[in-house]
């Protein structure tokens, strides 16, 4: 085998015995939310940032004549804290990916409502991947609490933890991928596309009975692309970013976190989030392009689920699997099926098994809801 050309940090024995000393250890020193209420700004720009137009989030009188107020999406916990999306400690200079969660949700978010949170490093878990030989699952537990010290939500993310340079010169994960064409759109390709999205049916006011669902049912297709710089730009704006930082602050967080620090072709020491729209940077680490957001992908599952539930029902678990990433062009569709109904504690509940494809077929994500409904008897 080849010598590595060593350009980044390699995962140590030493550095993971002293990030698992942090294992249980609650989160103190920790940025700033994005957000830290359920404002209507932040509500909206949240979901126009995940593509999601349901007036039950983004139009105030609908959502009073509906609802009594605006509600939030689901997802909207990725912009409450930031270790739950994403930002992880220990390891300095080793690359993280976003790579799924497991969530209950206990209760809506409303406009008005403001949120603390508690996170806390849950577990290392090692695994050899195609992608980058040996790479460690950072596991994190977050629990989100309303101004009431109501439990909102609590669940489990976790970033998968990667030697960049063993991940772009002896990684096999994308050697196909690499060898492709770039993809390119024909009018007719884009055509079918923008016709998923005209045909998008948002549930709304009217209520999807336990009664009329079961197993076997299928979920409208839901599509999400083709990918674009500009996509993954809006997503940031109502999520925040992880170290999306400008002058001053960008040195701030450079001179206490160095390693975040690398080098652009100008020599300008700038952050590992530049993944997500500088293929340079992209290619370094191993993957075949700049890619789409983790935390976004997640929140695409969600959408799909709210859309078909409609206002009455309440999305009260996901679990997601991120398996491959989604580069610029990439589209996405997302498809689910039921595959039980239940009823516990006097609620009933339809449980959706879901997958999302990339334009050649190629599983990009694995999703489990489970999501409560009204029913015509109660």
């Amino acid at each position: 085998m080849a010598e590595l050309q060593q350009r980044f940090s390699l995962i140590t024995d030493q550095s993971l015995a002293e990030l698992r000393k942090l294992i249980g250890v609650p989160i103190e020193d920790s940025l700033e939310p994005w957000c830290c209420e359920a404002t209507r700004d932040n509500i909206r720009h949240w979901a126009h940032g995940i593509g999601d137009d349901n007036p039950l989030w983004c139009d105030p009188q609908y959502a009073a004549q509906a609802h009594g107020h605006l509600a939030a999406p689901p997802s909207f916990i990725f912009a409450l804290n930031r270790s739950f999306s994403g930002y992880v400690g220990g390891l300095p200079g080793v690359h993280a990916m976003f790579a799924g969660i497991d969530t209950v949700w206990h209760r809506p978010m409303l406009l008005g409502d403001q949120f603390t949170t508690r996170a806390w490093l849950k577990d290392l878990v090692e695994h050899q991947t195609r992608f980058a030989g040996r790479a460690i699952q950072q596991i994190y537990r977050c629990e989100f609490y309303n101004q009431r010290g109501e439990m909102v939500a609590e669940g489990d993310s976790w970033c998968f933890r990667t030697e960049r340079d063993t991940a772009r010169e002896r990684g096999t994960k994308y050697d196909e991928t690499k060898k492709k064409a770039p993809v390119h759109y024909s009018r007719a390709d884009l055509a079918k596309i923008f016709a998923l999205y005209e045909a998008e049916e948002v549930r709304g006011a009217k209520p999807r009975y336990i009664e009329d669902v079961k197993a076997g049912d299928k979920l409208q297709t839901m599509a999400k692309g083709p990918m674009t710089i500009t996509g993954f730009i809006a997503f940031a704006q109502g999520w925040g970013g992880l170290y999306i930082r400008a002058n001053k602050l960008a040195w701030k967080q450079l001179h206490k976190h160095p390693a975040v620090g690398i080098p652009n072709k100008f020599g300008i020491p700038d952050v590992p989030e530049r993944v997500h729209w500088e293929d340079d940077l992209a290619t370094l680490v191993g993957t075949p392009a700049a890619y789409d957001y983790g935390p976004e992908r997640c929140s695409w599952m969600s959408h799909h689920l709210t859309n078909w539930m409609g206002d009455a029902g309440f999305l009260r678990h996901l679990s997601v699997e991120i398996r491959r990433h989604n580069p610029v062009g990439d589209t996405l569709y997302i498809n689910g099926e039921v595959t039980r109904t239940f009823e516990q504690d006097g609620a009933h509940y339809a449980e959706i098994a879901q997958a999302a494809t990339n334009q050649d077929g190629e599983l990009s994500v694995r999703a489990k809801g489970t999501v409560r409904l009204p029913a015509r008897s109660k």
